[in-house]
């Protein structure tokens, strides 16, 4: 279940850049596999597609874990040809190779551990071929976006340009870890799902400031890539800040001609087909591969077709898609990524009231105790293998002690929030180490609690990853908790809500409460965890507030004065 889970959101990632008509159709060009050496010898499968007629051609490449020929490792090869039929379309050779170790490649599988080195390689040797005119382009979603990265950390000579979706920006803290928490679900589900199951030991074994998870680090080999890069992400997305983290690096201190040329879009989408009662609207859709070929059309070709005189930022801001007439629901462009905001404190008070009222004198808390053979249930948010993702109604976690309710009264006028979510918790507990979670909801009038994002903190990591520090009995520490970007109107009449407690499984995995490193032994134990929120410990949501003002949509995309 888990696999064919796995292979769904792939499916998905891929109907986003491929529209169905071309899955479907015959492939009329050149057709055939070669095994391509790498530096150290080792031979990778790759699939060959060019168009009809004479070369030579602008070549995309695609880096893959999940099989070039879209199939199993045993079955025949030539069976993904249909995947270059809307680039033969366009006048591109398309190059699908599967990476070290996966399909009918040879060599051993640690996933993205060689891609720095086999994705210059084959862009290299792309180049030199005679039916390639030197120009070379990477492109991809999920795995295939992060094969794309770090092959351009390495600035191949002939890579001209890439297109990355749902992508993350630092593997460690993106992918294997959120606030020092490890992500179960999405490592232990998908490296099962891709049969290495066996690797999960070696991972949970290291260390999180182990210096072997600096390689996958990609913000800080920004100044390394040389090329523009097209950046997919989704607000539901495994890896939703690592797109935009990674377009304000690039942005800013990219190398080459990689600083000022990137691009963001930001949609209304996971990693994979969203779930719940929340639907945002037909206009919530995109083309991405008219936008994929707009974008290699300027770069591989120099074709004048504007996609640069566009703002470097288009994104969607969600809103309540059952009110018609709700503000939101629309797209939006800028300049510069965040757009201009006013940070806004909404503080936890007694009786679960959440306001932008500084709390009173006197001490004041909420106390439970978490049991981690008990944990909250995962319940949507930006997940991978688990069923249901993205705006899930969090009124299927029961009411129980270790879960807190934090909301505000109905809202008076709407309260856009676009930009980046901090919760600073000051918080106490009994045991040497536990976690602290929070969740921002958006609860509507009929009571659905429609998730909006959330994370973790580990509180021994409150000073950094690199910095453990076990609790003392009686000590009252603050806590910053991430919840990466988002873009959302809560409409009129809605709640805003601050949803806090110690564990999300199997989204994160569980805090055993002992200090001890993670999965070191099975002892558990229970702590006994508050959350403080008077004016010496002013517990708060840090919300990016938007007033904007706008000039009339052309195409339906509003642009930001």
């Amino acid at each position: 279940m888990r696999k064919i889970r796995a292979v769904l959101a792939l499916a998905w990632a891929l109907a986003v850049l491929l529209p169905a008509a071309a899955q479907q159709a015959e492939f009329k060009g050149t057709f055939r596999e070669e095994m391509v050496a790498m530096r150290d010898g080792v031979k990778l499968a790759t699939n060959i597609l060019l168009p009809e007629g004479q070369g030579p051609w602008p070549v995309v490449l695609q880096r893959t874990p999940y099989g070039k020929d879209g199939r199993g490792k045993d079955k025949v090869p030539g069976s993904g040809r249909s995947q270059g039929i809307p680039y033969a379309a366009r006048g591109y050779a398309l190059v699908i190779q599967d990476t070290r170790g996966t399909g009918r490649s040879e060599g051993q599988s640690i996933p993205f551990r060689m891609d720095q080195y086999d994705g210059y390689d084959a862009v290299e040797w792309a180049a030199r071929q005679p039916w390639c005119n030197g120009r070379v382009a990477m492109v991809g979603a999920s795995a295939l976006g992060i094969t794309t990265t770090l092959a351009a950390t390495l600035a191949p000579p002939h890579l001209v340009c890439g297109f990355a979706a749902v992508t993350p920006a630092d593997i460690r803290r993106d992918t294997l870890y959120s606030g020092g928490v490890y992500r179960k679900e999405l490592n232990d589900g998908w490296l099962k799902s891709q049969g290495k199951a066996e690797q999960i030991a070696e991972i949970v074994s290291r260390s999180i400031s182990d210096p072997f998870w600096n390689w996958r680090d990609i913000v800080s080999q920004h100044p390394k890539i040389q090329i523009p890069i097209y950046h997919v992400g989704g607000w539901y997305d495994i890896f939703a800040q690592g797109s935009i983290d990674n377009f304000v690096g690039l942005q800013v201190n990219g190398g080459g001609r990689a600083a000022g040329n990137q691009k963001l879009l930001m949609g209304p989408f996971a990693h994979g087909p969203m779930m719940g009662n929340i639907r945002y609207p037909e206009s919530s859709h995109f083309d991405g591969m008219e936008i994929q070929f707009r974008w290699l059309d300027y770069w591989m070709k120099g074709t004048q077709n504007g996609i640069m005189d566009e703002p470097a930022v288009r994104y969607y801001v969600m809103g309540d898609p059952l009110d018609p007439g709700a503000p939101g629901n629309e797209w939006r462009t800028c300049d510069s990524w965040p757009p201009p905001s006013k940070v806004t404190a909404y503080y936890l008070h007694p009786k679960k009231k959440l306001s932008e009222d500084f709390p009173a004198e006197g001490e004041s808390c909420e106390e439970y105790r978490y049991d981690p053979k008990n944990p909250v249930p995962t319940v949507g948010g930006q997940t991978l293998m688990v069923q249901g993702r993205g705006p899930m109604d969090q009124r299927a976690i029961p009411e129980r002690s270790d879960y807190l309710r934090f909301e505000t009264s109905a809202l008076a006028r709407p309260v856009e929030v676009t930009g980046r979510v901090y919760v600073d918790l000051w918080v106490e507990t009994d045991a040497p180490d536990t976690d602290f979670m929070a969740k921002l909801v958006d609860v509507y009038p009929d009571g659905n609690e429609a998730l909006v994002t959330d994370a973790p903190a580990r509180l021994r990591y409150r000073e950094g990853l690199d910095k453990e520090l076990p609790m003392k009995a009686g000590e009252i520490v603050r806590v910053r908790l991430d919840l990466w970007s988002t873009s959302l109107v809560f409409n009129k009449g809605h709640r805003i809500a601050v949803h806090v407690t110690s564990s999300n499984d199997p989204r994160f995995d569980p805090n055993p409460n002992t200090g001890k490193r993670l999965r070191q032994d099975a002892e558990t134990r229970v702590a006994v965890n508050r959350v403080h929120h008077d004016a010496l410990h002013p517990s708060r949501i840090l919300l990016p507030v938007v007033r904007v003002s706008r000039v009339p949509s052309v195409n339906g995309v509003t642009s930001e004065k």
